[in-house]
């Protein structure tokens, strides 16, 4: 990265901690004062209660005045890095010039439209817009729906789609959470998990043709012959960053190909450049029917996109589709410069750069580190699973949550997931900064693996 870039920043200089504990006093205090009224908080927060003021760039700095690395991007949202100019001029612009207008065309609009059709592969031309990730899955699944004429979805074993009725029905569902029941029609099945497999062949590899021979007798033994589309994530996020097999995703485009269903690939954490691509399934050659895009898609403005292939477009006319702040001026606006940042500053190539250094360094710790059983690395989406033991692979929570409170009280802001540590660097980050929060984190895993023994 040349120091001209507007997000510079010495790496010899972060992160930079002036308080004696970590969080400090007034992040403590105004955390305290939040928590009398807002309720409802996610693991990473009562893991580690600090109060942020302000981003810069790949930075984070609290209330405190303590400057953190960022290895989160605000839970995979701040792609570009904390307030991109460019970003933030094109919202600022319609802040003060036109707000929302409901479904009416504008201009801005336009222009958004033509430039995802230009960068989004295949015929994914028609699309409609969204302010969560959550209400761009519950539209998919209409959208499927209304295209096929057929009302049963499957999906995968600890992906995760959202937090409404629709969406969760597609994911994990814990009863003291959500309510006991799955909607009707939803099905869900294992999926490949290298670390993880349920089948092998003899030589001990995944063997994924026996995933899709169980799905083709599940589909026949277990479903009323109605299913529209089978909905996964590319890589599993909640899950824990688990990377597809290499033939999985091939494979299960031509299954639903030749069964007639749509196959929905949510991206709403994956796409727009996390991974080095527009699109994540792109890097196995395949064009879902239907993608759900979010998260980085507005660099942190809440905009979200559900687009379909061109035979699948004109469904969208009965999914009652518009939505009150979707394709608002101000998240067009924040989409648009989002896509033209990522063009400009060749991005996409940077993330699938920092991806192999992340990999190859994270490989370097796992040799070690006995308590890291699995590293993975796809552009910057990142994970190290924790286990106590490699050949039992069991789960090692209580390191993971160790380590994740460790490596914060040293100055890498970045995100739990019990025994999976997840990282998603923003992909404006140069290689020393990638290294230097790697060098947290595996110092982070050395204390902790002293002192559990």
């Amino acid at each position: 990265m040349s120091k001209q870039a507007w997000h510079y920043v010495d790496p010899a200089t972060v992160p930079h901690l002036v308080t004696k504990e970590i969080p400090g006093p007034k992040s403590r205090e105004w955390h305290a004062r939040c928590t009398k009224h807002f309720k409802g908080l996610s693991e990473q927060v009562k893991l580690f209660p600090v109060s942020f003021e302000s981003g810069f760039g790949c930075t984070l700095t609290d209330v405190d005045g303590n400057r953190y690395l960022d290895f989160s991007s605000g839970i995979y949202v701040t792609t570009l890095g904390h307030c991109h100019p460019k970003v933030s001029e094109a919202v600022a612009t319609y802040a003060k010039k036109l707000m929302n207008a409901h479904d009416f065309t504008t201009p801005i609009k336009t222009l958004l439209m033509e430039k995802l059709a230009e960068v989004l592969p295949g015929d994914l031309k028609g699309f409609q817009l969204y302010d969560c990730g959550t209400a761009a899955v519950e539209a998919g699944i209409r959208v499927c729906r209304a295209a096929t004429k057929k009302h049963e979805m499957v999906s995968c074993f600890y992906d995760y789609h959202g937090k409404t009725y629709g969406a969760v029905s597609l994911g994990h569902i814990r009863s003291s959470v959500y309510g006991a029941v799955r909607a009707p029609g939803m099905h869900m099945v294992p999926r490949p998990d290298s670390y993880h497999p349920m089948w092998t062949k003899p030589d001990g590899t995944i063997d994924t043709d026996q995933y899709l021979a169980f799905y083709a007798q599940y589909l026949d033994k277990a479903t009323v012959g109605s299913v529209a589309a089978f909905c996964i994530e590319p890589i599993q996020g909640w899950g824990g960053s688990v990377m597809p097999p290499d033939d999985f995703l091939p494979k299960l485009r031509k299954f639903c190909t030749d069964r007639g269903i749509l196959m929905m690939v949510d991206e709403v954490l994956t796409s727009w450049g996390r991974t080095g691509k527009w699109l994540c399934c792109e890097h196995w050659g395949v064009t879902p029917d239907v993608v759900t895009l979010g998260k980085g898609f507005g660099n942190g403005f809440p905009v979200t996109c559900v687009a379909v292939r061109e035979p699948f477009m004109e469904s969208f006319e009965s999914i009652s589709a518009s939505s009150s702040y979707g394709g608002n001026p101000m998240a067009c606006a924040a989409a648009l410069a989002s896509t033209e940042v990522i063009i400009e500053e060749k991005l996409l190539e940077n993330a699938q750069h920092l991806g192999e250094v992340a990999l190859k360094r994270m490989e370097r710790m796992k040799q070690e580190h006995r308590i890291i059983g699995d590293v993975r690395a796809k552009g910057c989406l990142m994970g190290i699973e924790l286990v106590k033991d490699r050949t039992t692979k069991e789960p090692f929570n209580e390191a993971g949550k160790r380590v994740y409170q460790k490596a914060f009280q040293k100055g890498l802001a970045w995100i739990p997931a019990g025994h999976i540590l997840r990282m998603s660097p923003p992909i404006i980050m140069d290689e020393d900064m990638l290294l230097k929060g790697l060098d947290i984190i595996d110092e982070a895993i050395g204390e902790t693996q002293k002192e559990i023994g």
